[in-house]
């Protein structure tokens, strides 16, 4: 599904490069789930950055089925992120003039799979059927994040990128909503790579891998 092969990153400062990434290998399995670990600063957004095709590599590949990243440019990437890619971020990034069912439907609109049987069963699973005519403004947070994933997988992409989704969520409702993703992911053929720093949430997933250094490290297997 994903192979990331030998990717450098460093952003200019005023005293020069700063070398963010130095030879990532990383390699994602159809349906298979993977946690990139690391301290504050060690690159793992800028990783899923780079993944997300919302920035450039320096030097190495990124593919993911038969695109490859590098190789793209700026209207093809935004084109393989509208269909093939679903993303879910620490802070919901909902809209805040569109009602819940409208915030579900508009990724899987874009990409043209807009499907509303399986919307209806996201709606079933997250526990959003009484939410539906409400603006984000009048959710907590836990329900932001239901939103936001069920948006993430209306389409059903391929490749689920997450940075640090139970980050900004209390401990008892980070787990309902990691569970929540998980019995989802069990129901599409989505692949899930997610940033987090906690080991809790990493040991949940399949596979999982320390960023340090700017590289992966301790790659294995639950």
């Amino acid at each position: 599904m994903l192979e990331v092969h030998g990717v450098f990153k460093s952003y200019a400062t005023p005293q020069g490069p700063l070398p963010v990434l130095q030879g990532v290998d990383l390699t994602l399995r159809p349906g298979s789930s993977f946690a990139l670990m690391g301290e504050s600063g060690s690159g793992k957004s800028t990783l899923l950055h780079l993944i997300a095709g919302l920035d450039k590599v320096d030097r190495g590949s990124i593919r993911s089925g038969e695109h490859h990243l590098e190789q793209m440019n700026e209207g093809q990437l935004a084109n393989w992120r509208r269909t093939e890619v679903g993303l879910v971020f620490q802070q919901f990034n909902l809209i805040g003039s569109l009602r819940v069912e409208d915030n579900l439907a508009i990724q899987a609109r874009l990409a043209g799979r807009h499907d509303p049987r399986w919307q209806a069963h996201l709606v079933q699973r997250l526990g959003l059927g009484e939410l539906l005519r409400r603006y984000p403004e009048q959710l907590s947070g836990g329900q932001q994040q239901r939103v936001a994933l069920g948006r993430a997988l209306a389409s059903r992409p391929p490749l689920l990128l997450a940075d640090e989704p139970t980050g900004s969520l209390d401990e008892t409702t980070g787990a309902e909503v990691l569970q929540l993703l998980l019995e989802l992911l069990d129901d599409s053929p989505t692949s899930l790579l997610m940033v987090t720093h906690s080991p809790g949430v990493a040991a949940r997933l399949a596979e999982k891998a320390l960023l340090s250094g700017g590289r992966l490290a301790g790659v294995g297997e639950r």
